[in-house]
């Protein structure tokens, strides 16, 4: 059996629960997009998360954009990306929760010598703030949160697997010598084709919406995105772990 030389983490909705909150604040700014290109549709939280959880802001847009065909420039596309990256950030400095049980995780896979380093697709200050509201911060140093938005050049978004490519490069590990935790199809998509063994967190499901959901996402995030093990509470981590390097050489 082999053992895992870096623990790499996906943030929102696996260390905090700071999905809905921020797309509440995309919410309010995707209709304000649709009403100012004249375009007769709404979205509620709800619908939007349905639609793009995973994705950052700037791939919401583009996908919307695609949805109901219309054109932004250039520049009003960054202006609302800017607009979201400021109001989200305040609403997750002020409300952001850990995902239940994340932090005495953390503490033992600290303890067990793991080093680790979270992989994201948001924005960097954004994850920042949710990590500091949360206390989950003390974990991490700050060069190892990684964003997808933030971290490179150009920027890029789950499922690409540009980002959890660049962490393992800057860690000085191979892709399969790492195991990631991921929440979402895109994230879980992402870590599939950069080679990283996966483990599922579907609790947050059973939190925000429901048992059905939970099941519905263990199932898919296994049969699509070969997850080695679903984690359906923090608490159940270090047996998640066992069953990944159970499988390295």
């Amino acid at each position: 059996m082999g053992k895992v030389k870096y623990v790499l983490l996906d943030c929102d909705n696996t260390l905090c629960q700071s999905e809905r909150l921020a797309f509440e604040a995309c919410t309010d700014l995707s209709n304000e997009v649709l009403k100012k290109h004249n375009v007769d549709a709404t979205y509620t939280v709800d619908q939007l998360l349905e639609e793009f959880v995973g994705h950052n802001f700037r791939n919401m847009l583009i996908g919307i954009q695609k949805k109901h065909d219309f054109k932004m420039s250039q520049d009003e596309q960054d202006d609302f990306v800017a607009r979201e990256l400021d109001e989200v950030t305040k609403k997750l400095s002020a409300k952001c929760k850990e995902c239940p049980g994340a932090d005495e995780q953390l503490q033992w896979i600290k303890d067990q010598g793991y080093p680790m380093a979270v992989v994201s697709t948001s924005a960097k200050p954004r994850v920042v703030a949710s990590l500091k509201k949360t206390g989950l911060m003390r974990f991490f140093k700050d060069e190892h949160v990684y964003s997808a938005v933030t971290s490179l050049n150009p920027p890029s978004s789950k499922p690409d697997p540009a980002i959890y490519l660049h962490a393992c490069k800057e860690l000085g590990v191979k892709p399969e010598e790492c195991v990631t935790v991921e929440d979402s199809k895109s994230g879980s998509t992402a870590a599939k084709r950069a080679n990283i063994p996966l483990i599922a967190y579907v609790g947050i499901y059973n939190i925000e919406e429901g048992k059905e959901k939970m099941d519905q996402m263990a199932n898919t995030l296994t049969s699509e995105c070969n997850a080695i093990s679903v984690m359906y509470d923090w608490k159940e981590f270090p047996e998640c772990l066992k069953k990944v390097e159970a499988t390295l050489s």
